[in-house]
């Protein structure tokens, strides 16, 4: 019977925490495959205007480099700790789904001399502002501090680009367009589960 508990308990940390997880081994996996690899996955305009849809989401798991891929795994670890528990797996997949398709749709529209793109930053600001708001929706006030910084920072980048020591640090250049989208998509997926949820009178998760 102990073995039986343990297992479920197990099973259920793995399906509490499978977002994250799968984000983490997915990156790891496309930098371990190599530039070939990585060339194939990452966003590119011409493929993706070429049919290669894939790469919408792909793009979101491939990096420039180690260095790149630690910096936003370390990221996304934080961001989960803060605001991991605020959603289910499911709402969780669907704001992760929901903000990859719409930082790619965003680039392909509106950014046409971006020929391609790669990694997890974009995704992160939108999984960022998407838990604040549902712990801001659950009673939680130092939340708007975070947001505020977080305005700070996507302002700083519109106006004067990456933030010092960022783009050395990740290898390359930095497409700050992508934080703004996924700030962006990140609201607008949060805005649907919360007020579905409030509508249907029960919480978020």
């Amino acid at each position: 019977m102990q073995t039986d508990v343990g297992a479920h308990s197990s099973s259920g940390v793995l399906v509490r925490h499978a977002l994250p997880l799968s984000l983490a081994l997915l990156s790891i996996a496309a930098a371990v495959g190599g530039p070939q690899l990585r060339a194939w996955l990452r966003y590119d305009r011409t493929a993706i205007l070429d049919g290669e849809a894939w790469r919408l989401l792909s793009a979101h798991v491939t990096h420039l480099g180690w260095g790149h891929l630690a910096m936003n795994l370390a990221g996304l670890i934080l961001i989960w700790m803060l605001f991991g528990r605020l959603y289910s797996t499911r709402q969780w997949l669907s704001i992760t789904l929901f903000c990859m398709i719409g930082i790619s749709l965003g680039i392909l529209a509106l950014q046409p001399g971006v020929h391609w793109y790669a990694g997890l930053s974009g995704l992160l600001h939108g999984l960022f502002v998407a838990g604040a708001l549902a712990s801001l929706a659950a009673g939680y006030r130092a939340e708007l501090a975070l947001l505020g910084l977080l305005i700070a920072k996507l302002t700083w980048e519109q106006l004067h680009g990456a933030l010092p020591g960022s783009a050395e640090f990740a290898g390359g250049s930095i497409l700050v367009e992508s934080h703004l989208y996924g700030a962006i998509t990140g609201l607008l997926a949060a805005a649907l589960i919360l007020i579905r949820a409030r509508c249907a009178g029960k919480p978020a998760s």
